[in-house]
Order: structure tokens, then sequence, then C-alpha cells
């Protein structure tokens, strides 16, 4: 079955659109706070996971730019990033089981350093023009589950108010469109539409009707069936929902938290964060 995801593949370009232009913003206004340049991978080094559309958007593109020898390259460097990253993971998952403080063990997670396979030889990105959306903001301040975070390459000090993302806002979209696609192709995985991977497994998965959970005719126990799921936890079941919990617990008026009060990342230019 030949899937056309244009629509959706197009509604995801819009975002990154979004974020381009958020980030020339902040770096129109902080230019020597924003120092990403031709050269400098700080950011391909990090940990993070893409959503359902944002995988198959990046396994789409390398697929078709890719072929022969230059594709098994970068499939042996995926390989080989993907089994350092499920040791990752697994270690974090254990100290999770073991009672360690959740910000503890995600403070350990982010010093770690695990090459991205579409970082080539000359330190430049292969698949530069489709990078996903983190790669997209890495330079400028975000707010990640209500603290601030900022590139340690960056000029942004610590105590001063700086425009910031946040980036639970964007993950919401990307969730929702995820969701959606998942729901126009009928797929059998109840839960496909939320499945997070690193984009080492989104370049060496190979996303065919069997993964997708496609068939011509479904019954409805197939219809229930559970999302094919990575063998590790994702850094979002390690990190645990901590907006979702702080959230079911407050009783103020969604219009006093900056939260609530605006679903759209994209209008987060002028945000008053602090930086680390």
């Amino acid at each position: 079955m030949a899937l056309d995801l244009s629509p959706f593949f197009e509604r995801y370009e819009n975002i990154v659109r979004q974020v381009d232009n958020v980030f020339s913003k902040i770096q129109e206004q902080y230019p020597e706070q924003v120092r990403c340049g031709r050269g400098c991978s700080d950011c391909c080094y990090a940990l993070f996971d893409l959503t359902l559309v944002e995988a198959l958007y990046v396994s789409h593109h390398f697929n078709q730019r890719f072929s022969g020898m230059e594709r098994s390259a970068v499939l042996d460097r995926a390989d080989e990033a993907d089994r350092e990253i499920h040791r990752l993971k697994r270690r974090a998952f254990r100290a999770s089981q073991d009672g360690r403080p959740t910000a503890e063990i995600l403070e350990e997670m982010g010093k770690a350093r695990v090459r991205c396979p579409l970082l080539g030889e000359d330190d430049l990105c292969v698949l530069y023009e489709h990078r996903p959306l983190t790669c997209r903001l890495y330079g400028v301040p975000l707010n990640i589950n209500g603290a601030p975070h900022s590139c340690g390459r960056s000029g942004f000090e610590q105590g001063q108010s700086y425009p910031t993302v946040y980036v639970e806002k964007l993950q919401d979209s990307l969730m929702n469109l995820s969701q959606e696609l998942a729901t126009s192709i009928r797929s059998r995985f109840k839960e496909l539409g939320t499945v997070l991977v690193p984009p080492s497994m989104a370049l060496l998965t190979e996303y065919d009707d069997e993964y997708l959970g496609i068939t011509d005719q479904q019954t409805p126990e197939q219809s229930e069936q559970p999302a094919p799921e990575a063998s590790i936890p994702t850094m979002d079941q390690v990190a645990g929902n901590q907006a979702a919990d702080a959230c079911g617990s407050c009783d103020k008026d969604e219009s006093a938290c900056a939260t609530c009060k605006d679903k759209s990342f994209s209008v987060v230019l002028g945000g008053p964060d602090s930086e680390e």
C-alpha cells in the first residue's frame, strides 16, 4: 500500500517554518549570544526522541536522498548510535526503578554525548534541510518541563531574561499531528501516534504497512492492538509526564498559567525565563 503522507508533511513543514522564524528572531535580537554556525556540531551529540510524524519525515527524505555506499555508511553509524542510546536509556530506566530522583537521572543523561548518524565526517549534517526541530532550536533558550536550558556554547547568561521557546507547546503540536496521521491511515495500533524514537531508530526502521499496522480489512480485535514499541524506554518515559501531573493538581484559571494560556509554541518570543 503506497501511502501519501504529503498533507501531513506539509503541515509539519509549516511548524518547521514557525520554528525557524522564532530562531531567526531570537538570533536577530541577540546576535552575540546565539553562536550557531557552520561547523559547530555540539547539538549533534544531544539525546532526544522524534514523534511519529517527524520520524516518518526524516525517514522519507533519508530514503529519497541516499543510496549505495553512502547510505550504508549512515546506517552503520545509526546502528552504532542506537546501541549506545539503548545502553544509556536502559541504565536510566533501571536508575528510575531504583528510586533515584528524576532530575538527577535527566541531568546525567543530559551530559551523555552520542554522535548523530547524520553528522558527516566533515562535521556537517548530511540531511541539514530536513533536520529535526530539536536541532533547529538548540542554540536558543528553551523551557523544558518548567526548567530553563540553553546551549553551553551560547552567550546566554544565568539570571538574565531572554526570549524563550516552551518546548512542551511544540511537542503538543507534533503529538497532535502524529495522532491525526495515525488515525488517517487507520492503523490497528491504537497508540501508534504516541510512539517516540531517537533519530537513529527513525533511520533504521522500515515504515512499511506491517510496522504502521495497516491492513485492507481490520477486525475490532486488530484495531485495539498496542502500538509497536521500542525495546527501551523513551526519554519522555524516563522523565515522566511532569507537566500533566502539575496541571492535574492545579486549581488556577488557565489564563493564569503560561503552560495553558497559549497552546501555540510560536508565540513565545519575549518570554521572561532566566537561563542556565
